[in-house]
């Protein structure tokens, strides 16, 4: 078992169970933490098992993660509570702002109480953007419109997490709701000066964050490089904004990363640019290549970051867990903000 500082690669893998070549590249220097998809989850039983032996690998343990946000974007299903899309804590937001951020916070519990029974250290959430209409990839993710919506909300959430032992990250920085292209298969390009996003910006100055994940789109007013490469936007982020917390790129397997060259190259740009740990999925040949042909300057503080994620409490027990009254008000928020 390794006993060396955190990487600073996010990778994933291929099934449910850990091969040898899976276990091969968790344990390079370079890694530091594992992402899950759908295709890794079979049942909570199997997903325990699963994050037991990743934890295993290393100490400290590997950061797994998981973007499990609710609605659409719920990677563990069978066995798990279904979850609502945010928008619909906006939609009751609108109508009755306490009810929402109460029901925010039980739902932010139930999210992170449930995979922390599995073992998964961190959801990548909230979403921060604002539902300004535009975006194909964004939608019903958003909270609201409103950055007094999203912060009030997004601040309840986060309680939520909390108090489950899960830290929170905010995404995408600056803001990804304005442009319409999905930057998994597209580069967006947003055209707005700095002082126009003073809206987009509003959560990232007043909600606090353990962890930030900027978004793949350029904003030519202010950089031609996409925010996730440019130590424009990073030191905004730092020093404006008084972030100290961690900085994941976004999958930099994703459309909108070309814009750096090959994976070594995008690894390169995004550790250049200020970002903590470097996720990479689904391309196993480039996490190969990566592995074999990038080197990154040892960085203690950096890696400091991203094992502050690493929750200190035990995982709650399962059955158990199901009877807290916490986890019972999740359900119930649940299951009346369904679609």
């Amino acid at each position: 078992m390794s006993s060396t500082p955190l990487g600073p690669l996010m990778i994933d893998i291929a099934g449910t169970a850990l091969s040898d070549l899976d276990r091969a590249r968790l344990c390079h220097p370079l890694v530091g933490g594992m992402i899950l998809f759908s295709r890794n989850f079979e049942s909570p039983e199997q997903l325990a098992r699963l994050t037991g032996q990743v934890h295993a690998l290393h100490r400290p343990p590997l950061l797994i993660a998981v973007d499990h946000e609710g609605g659409r974007v719920q990677r563990c299903r069978d066995g798990f509570t279904r979850l609502p899309p945010m928008r619909r804590l906006g939609q009751e937001w609108d109508s009755d702002p306490t009810q929402a951020v109460t029901a925010a916070r039980d739902l932010g519990y139930l999210l992170a109480a449930e995979l922390r029974a599995c073992g998964v250290d961190l959801s990548f959430t909230p979403v921060l953007d604002l539902d300004w209409g535009h975006s194909r990839v964004i939608g019903d993710r958003a909270f609201h419109r409103s950055p007094a919506a999203v912060v009030d909300l997004a601040k309840g959430l986060i309680d939520g997490l909390h108090s489950a032992g899960m830290a929170a990250c905010g995404k995408h920085f600056p803001g990804h709701g304005w442009v319409e292209p999905d930057s998994h298969v597209d580069l967006p390009v947003d055209e707005r000066r700095l002082e126009d996003m003073a809206l987009d910006l509003e959560p990232y100055r007043r909600v606090r964050l353990d962890a930030v994940m900027p978004a793949h789109v350029i904003y030519r007013q202010v950089d031609e490089r996409p925010a996730g490469f440019s130590p424009l936007w990073l030191r905004l982020l730092r020093e404006e904004l008084r972030f100290a917390g961690a900085i994941f790129s976004d999958d930099l397997s994703m459309a909108g990363a070309g814009f750096a060259g090959g994976p070594v190259e995008r690894c390169a740009a995004a550790w250049q640019a200020g970002c903590d740990m470097l996720l990479l999925c689904n391309s196993p040949t480039a996490v190969d290549e990566v592995l074999h042909h990038w080197q990154a300057e040892s960085d203690v503080l950096r890696a400091q970051r991203i094992e502050s994620l690493v929750p200190r409490r035990e995982s709650p027990d399962w059955s158990s867990l199901r009877r807290e009254p916490a986890y019972l008000a999740g359900v119930a928020a649940a299951e009346r903000l369904a679609v």
